[in-house]
């Protein structure tokens, strides 16, 4: 079979094709678009047209988006209205009372400054239920709920989202509702809490509800324009898009919870980085840098680190669904380099962006930036850059623009710029480890991107990992890790019980109905009967807590002996979250979770070509490094690692180039590389 992984990023999109019968791979990058559609239709038909096969033999198209995340970023979603509990239509509002910084008097809190629906577009309606089993009270006032559609409809609201207390515990004045809502509006985009997100706390569900509504017709109107122009093209493959949790989900799905998508993108990235580690992926971290960013992941043994539920938030706003948990911080190869008031030298957040792009680009830029710190360094040779011809006198003009200003030469002036950025880089890395009582130097770094491997090298000795992965096409791993993903889907319910009393016949029951919904998605999805897994899971907490820990549930029949196990696995992970656990104390069961899976075919590596020294060794250049504290340059081999040969080691300092990336070994370091095309290097 023959399957196509797109990610669209805001500079490139990257295209990698698998054919499964011969074993082979073809990449390539493409100039993002006005038009993603029209990108990625052309994208489609050369990656074709090199495999020479027709668009219609495709089995699977894949695809990672940032549609829902620049939405929800740039505040540009729809015109949104909500309709909740009466007496309860500021609770988007109010939040918490939590302050984002417990001690600033000069703080932004996003929902308030920034409200994903206008508080006259919120509409209260008469309706109540009531706990532990969602008892109705008062019943819904189906006239105010219509009056209300009407009001929405008449101030020109695109989408809708239903908002209820205890509608977790029951729904059905939720799902009466979105029918009035529909009925009135057939053109809005309308969705439930209880469908979004069935859990109690009513900020961060009706929050995690707002924003799937205010992304959805933005959404919705991109998936159906991407599918309909990819069918044109005589693609008859799935289009399957990818979500934060890991997995992907067909457009139907995505398209009415987009919510899913927030980190679409980046995780292709994380998935690329596991597939390229294969077996020694126990401990890995993930380092994705781009032209704006760097995108941080973790795996363990466990597999891959979901964020906890109340460090979930995008943009400043509280999301509660399975997220895959990342760390996108300004470090990447456009972030500039300036000067504060007090003389200080900082490296991002902001960059120069694709246009005009760092100084180097020669389109017109003039600050100094991490790419153009690199093209002084020499560790982005010229002549050796690719397609791109990278302009040296222009970057060394802008790194002296801030060197001047600090009485410093512009190699000492570039070197101290990438000081800085591999710090920040370092700093994301230790929240990510350190802080979550993990020891860095006992994982696997894997850096891509265009300008990861680049700063890969330094940035592990700088934390102690022992070790550098570099994959084959780092420039593309994003989009190959979408190749590697399955069709996932997470459910959720809040069931609150102590766990020394729960009631096992209602818990398995709870599991029982969840876990048939899952299977019968997979199977509308296409997915066969022997291809489906579903795990369970419980969100656990001492009692008095105020949030809980996510704790895997036994395969097999929820019995006294699989809750037994749940409560020593519960005092094992948060001893290791918080250091600390107290084995005497009451355990609360929150909430039930299910991940149902069906298993599509996978990229796998291929081998590649013996390779010859001679043939790969180009030239040497002249490279600037920190060696015993001193800025110095020394000469440097630099390699086409596409002809490098397999297990053959070289010592640094050395440069490796390709197309999409370069790679810098540092001196002290050695490289290899494997019979797959991987680049190690032992740092």
């Amino acid at each position: 079979m023959k399957a196509i992984g797109i990610d669209v990023g805001g500079t490139f999109t990257d295209f990698v094709l698998f054919d499964s019968e011969a074993g082979e791979v073809a990449v390539l990058k493409l100039t993002s678009g006005g038009d993603t559609s029209a990108t990625m239709v052309e994208g489609i038909e050369e990656l074709c047209r090199q495999a020479d096969a027709a668009p219609a033999e495709l089995g699977l198209v894949i695809h990672g988006t940032t549609v829902a995340t620049n939405a929800v970023l740039e505040y540009d979603g729809a015109k949104a209205g909500m309709i909740t509990t009466e007496g309860f239509r500021d609770v988007t509002h109010i939040g918490r009372h939590q302050r984002p910084q417990n001690y600033s008097i000069q703080q932004d809190i996003p929902w308030q400054a920034r409200p994903l629906v206008q508080r006259r577009h919120r509409k209260p309606v008469r309706e109540r239920l009531a706990p532990p089993d969602g008892e109705v009270l008062v019943p819904l006032d189906e006239d105010g709920v219509r009056e209300a559609a009407r009001e929405l409809a008449a101030e020109g609201i695109e989408a809708v989202s239903v908002c209820f207390l205890f509608s977790y515990l029951n729904d059905a004045h939720e799902r009466r509702a979105a029918e009035i809502v529909r009925e009135e509006m057939p053109d809005a985009f309308v969705c439930t809490s209880s469908e979004i997100v069935p859990q109690f706390r009513e900020f961060e569900r009706f929050t995690t509800t707002a924003v799937n509504a205010f992304v959805g017709p933005r959404v919705e109107h991109y998936i159906d324009r991407l599918h309909t122009r990819v069918r044109e093209s005589g693609v008859t493959a799935p289009l399957n898009i990818m979500q934060s949790n890991g997995g992907t989900a067909t457009p139907e799905v995505a398209a009415h919870k987009p919510v899913t998508l927030l980190l679409s993108g980046p995780v292709g990235g994380v998935m690329g980085g596991i597939w390229s580690a294969g077996d020694r992926r126990r401990h890995l971290a993930t380092l994705d840098v781009g032209g704006t960013s760097a995108d941080i992941g973790i795996v363990t043994e466990e597999g891959l680190v979901e964020a906890r539920a109340r460090d979930t938030w995008i943009a400043g706003y509280p999301v509660m669904v399975p997220i895959i948990d990342i760390e996108t911080i300004g470090a990447g190869g456009g972030s500039v380099a300036y000067l504060d008031q007090a003389g200080g030298l900082h490296v991002g957040p902001r960059s120069a962006g694709a246009d005009p792009g760092p100084a180097a680009y020669g389109r017109g830029g003039t600050e100094p930036t991490v790419t153009d710190a690199n093209v002084v360094l020499g560790r982005l040779p010229s002549e050796l850059a690719g397609r791109l011809a990278l302009d040296r006198e222009a970057a060394e003009a802008a790194v002296s623009s801030v060197g001047d200003r600090l009485g410093m030469p512009a190699l000492e002036t570039a070197a101290g710029i990438i000081r800085i950025v591999n710090e920040n880089m370092a700093a994301a890395l230790r929240m990510k480890t350190i802080q979550r009582g993990l020891d860095p130097r006992e994982f696997l770094l894997c850096g891509f991107g265009g300008a990861g491997p680049l700063q890969a090298a330094e940035l592990a000795r700088i934390l102690g990992m022992p070790e550098v992965l570099i994959p084959p096409n780092p420039g593309v791993t994003s989009a190959a890790g979408l190749l590697t993903s399955d069709l996932r889907y997470d459910v959720s319910q809040s069931f609150l019980q102590p766990l020394s009393r729960v009631d096992l016949s209602q818990l398995e029951r709870a599991f029982s109905e969840q876990e048939e919904m899952l299977r019968q998605q997979l199977l509308a999805d296409g997915a066969g009967e022997e291809q489906i897994t579903v795990e369970r899971a419980a969100d656990l907490r001492y009692h008095g807590q105020s949030y809980e820990l996510k704790v895997a549930l036994p395969a097999g029949e929820v019995d006294v002996s699989a809750i037994e196990k749940l409560r020593e696995a519960f005092h094992r992970d948060h001893e290791q979250e918080f250091g600390h656990s107290f084995p005497e104390f009451e355990i609360e069961l929150v909430n039930v979770r299910l991940t149902g899976a069906g298993a599509l075919p996978h990229l796998r590596h291929s081998p590649v070509a013996a390779g010859d020294l001679e043939q790969a060794t180009l030239r040497e250049v002249e490279v600037g490094f920190t060696v015993d504290g001193s800025d110095t340059r020394l000469r440097t081999p630099v390699f086409e690692r596409d002809r490098f040969p397999v297990e053959q080691p070289v010592e640094g300092p050395a440069v490796f180039v390709q197309l999409d990336s370069t790679t810098l070994v540092p001196p002290g370091s050695e490289a290899r590389r494997d019979e797959v095309g991987n680049l190690f290097i032992t740092v």
